[in-house]
């Protein structure tokens, strides 16, 4: 919490230097040193989704020099590790990855859904080690943001720290969401905040807002939302029955949003 409230007032993190991020690819398998013209953020069809929207061309070209790797995963690999030394920021540029969290009984709690121009590692910066495990959920690739050079990016341009700024403040308000979901909400809306949520960031993203795979499991919907598997299969069922869900495997269409809203108690 210190890194964040740093970030907020514009003071930079660290001085020092730290490693390059070459460090924490130890469980990755396929990690590619690129070309500068594989990896120009100014060419990239998430521009505007990442920490680089917005900028003048010259902050641009500081980006471009910034990601000179791309890790691949393969479903079910491991990215980083709870207690990892961290080094960088891992942008996803194709797929999506999981976080976890590990209760001290052991258990494993999904902490977070990550898509397309979402930015993962942030739980490392406070303390210079990862709090969590980010698991592939499908065949990804990730550009990694060595944070020694992201501060100093953002040292040198104030619109690049306010993308910072901004982008930490949605996740401290995500956050803030999900405690007020698993604190206050019942079951079926929990759910469907859920799927709500995914479909306002699919459409962010220019795909369909009512029609989408559910990358992660029932068991790992029920972790996220503090339900049990038999719960979120039935939710699913008796919201398909309503009439305002279709499922079929992991597809799920959206067919009255507007009701599920009125469940979560949205007034639009």
């Amino acid at each position: 919490m210190e890194a964040v409230a740093a970030l907020q007032v514009g003071i930079p993190l660290r001085t020092t230097a730290m490693p390059r991020a070459r460090a924490t690819l130890r469980d990755v398998s396929r990690a590619q040193t690129l070309s500068r013209a594989q990896t120009q953020c100014s060419a990239c069809n998430l521009l505007d989704k990442c920490l680089s929207a917005d900028l003048d061309t010259d902050t641009t070209r500081l980006l471009d020099d910034l990601v000179t790797t791309r890790v691949r995963l393969r479903k079910g690999e491991t990215l980083y590790r709870a207690g990892g030394s961290f080094t960088a920021l891992y942008a996803i540029r194709s797929g999506s990855l999981k976080t976890l969290l590990l209760a001290e009984d052991g258990r494993e709690q999904v902490a977070g859904y990550h898509m397309p121009g979402e930015i993962l590692g942030l739980d490392g910066v406070g303390n210079e080690e990862h709090e969590c495990q980010a698991i592939a959920l499908e065949d990804s690739e990730v550009c990694v943001l060595p944070f020694d050079r992201v501060e100093q990016i953002a040292r040198e341009s104030a619109a690049f720290q306010h993308n910072v700024h901004r982008y930490l403040s949605r996740e401290i308000a995500r956050q803030r969401t999900l405690m007020l979901l698993l604190g206050t909400m019942r079951a079926d809306q929990r759910l469907a905040a859920f799927l709500l949520d995914l479909s306002q960031r699919y459409q962010a993203r220019g795909y369909s807002s009512s029609e989408f795979i559910l990358r992660m499991t029932r068991e790992e919907i029920g972790s996220y939302l503090g339900l049990k598997l038999e719960t979120i299969s039935r939710l699913l069922s008796r919201l398909q029955q309503e009439g305002l869900i279709q499922v079929q495997g992991r597809v799920v269409k959206l067919l009255e949003r507007p009701a599920l809203r009125q469940l979560v108690g949205q007034s639009n």
